[in-house]
């Protein structure tokens, strides 16, 4: 019997409600039972000191049973889970037999605590089991109304169709209650296999997706490395040509010069972004970053007549990694720089959100990003840029991203587009040193 337990049990949460709703049953039979007993003494008499002190007494043993259960803290075996089911049920049907004996009488209101056992081994245990413990408490409800005929005859053949009944109700509970139990255990192993199913889709679907995000990247790369490549092979090939003249061969070595070092830019921007540091953050104020990063993209956007706006509250303090977030802003205000029209302006502003969070914005003039473009911006190497190597605006996400925070395109109209990188703020009075 001891194997047919289910594993319900196995779980310690699980064994304490399922055996406390048990002992909370049991308690509430009981005390109904003395109740009706109580209400109905002028018919089944006055319930005896006998009888109230062993109704005392299981009140007492389920109580300290309740107790132990919620105190719990280990794992309970099944052996013990078993155990305990076999306690319950041979401690209803004992009761059933004793509280017949006390009170005297063939048709005992106590005969209901037979359903217990039955509801309780439908629960724990397999249909044999259960219909075994039935068919007990149908057999010791019939041999009572025999000894009971023995020692006060007669008693009316109804009797004995009334304790039959009983026994047939016991059985009928256990097994529909068994079915139930059964039914929805079924239902549980098969969502839980389908959820394992569906586990192993989604791992399988995420390698699948990482490998085809991988043999992007590593095509991406590839052509960005090409171009150069191309470029420096064809200029060195070009300059041994001894029938050029001696500036076309130095122009060939400054091309090759300049794609080298673009290549050097592209492939140091490649491993910021494939194997980015983690920040090592410092209480740092933010206007001293903002301004630092609008002071080293002034000449850049001077050359166009850009004029760059800052602004942030002085008492505005952030844990940051200072490099990596003025690194973060100045691939923002560069691109803002080479997007926006000549003479026009660019906003870079800093304010607290209200929920814990600062909101950093970059704001430029000019024309929209193309709607299919936008859904790509943050992918590495898009770019739309002629000489771009589309790793700006991933490598600040990513910055982003390592902070707690994020970056996003909060605004894309026409004369305005509007970039928002958000990081966790720091009050002042928790910020200890303040690093400019």
């Amino acid at each position: 019997m001891r194997a047919a337990v289910t594993n319900q049990a196995s779980d310690l949460d699980a064994f304490k409600r399922q055996e406390s709703i048990f002992v909370i049953l049991n308690l509430l039979v009981l005390a109904v039972l003395l109740l009706f007993h109580t209400l109905f003494a002028s018919l089944l008499g006055q319930p005896s000191i006998l009888l109230l002190s062993v109704l005392g007494a299981a009140f007492l043993l389920r109580t300290v049973e309740l107790i132990w259960i919620q105190a719990r803290s280990t794992q309970v075996s099944d052996r013990a889970v078993t155990f305990l089911t076999l306690c319950s049920v041979a401690s209803n049907l004992l009761l059933a037999i004793v509280f017949a004996m006390l009170t005297n009488r063939q048709d005992s209101p106590y005969w209901v605590l037979l359903v217990m056992p039955a509801v309780e081994s439908a629960f724990r245990f397999s249909l044999l089991p259960t219909v075994a413990v039935a068919v007990l408490g149908a057999s010791l409800s019939l041999l009572w109304v025999r000894h009971f005929a023995r020692f006060h005859p007669p008693v009316p053949v109804g009797e004995y169709f009334e304790a039959a009944t009983i026994g047939l109700i016991c059985l009928l509970v256990g097994v529909l209650f068994w079915m139930v139990v059964n039914q929805l255990r079924q239902e549980e192993s098969r969502r839980a296999a389908n959820l394992e199913q569906l586990r192993e889709t989604r791992e399988k679907l995420l390698m699948e997706e990482k490998l085809g995000a991988v043999g992007r990247f590593a095509s991406a790369v590839a052509h960005e490395i090409r171009n150069p490549v191309a470029m420096i092979s064809s200029s060195l090939e070009t300059a041994t040509n001894s029938a050029i003249t001696h500036a076309e061969r130095e122009e060939m070595f400054g091309i090759a010069a300049k794609e080298a070092a673009r290549l050097e830019k592209l492939t140091t921007d490649f491993l910021r972004y494939a194997r980015p540091a983690p920040p090592a953050r410092c209480q740092c104020a933010v206007a001293d970053v903002i301004s630092y990063v609008a002071d080293i993209s002034r000449a850049r956007a001077n050359s166009r007549g850009i004029s760059i706006v800052h602004a942030a509250p002085e008492a505005l303090v952030a844990s940051i990694d200072v490099a990596q977030m003025q690194q973060a802003l100045l691939n923002l205000v560069i691109n803002a720089i080479d997007a926006a029209p000549n003479g026009s302006e660019i906003t870079l502003q800093a304010r607290a959100n209200g929920d814990s969070q600062i909101r950093i914005e970059i704001e430029n003039r000019g024309d929209p990003i193309p709607s299919d473009a936008v859904a790509k911006i943050f992918e590495p190497f898009f770019t739309t840029k002629p000489a771009g190597t589309g790793l700006g605006l991933a490598i600040a996400r990513n910055i982003a991203l390592s902070h707690e925070g994020d970056l996003s395109l909060t605004c894309n109209e026409d004369g305005k587009i509007c970039f928002r990188l958000t990081i966790p703020s720091q009050q002042p009075d928790q910020a200890g040193e303040i690093h400019g």
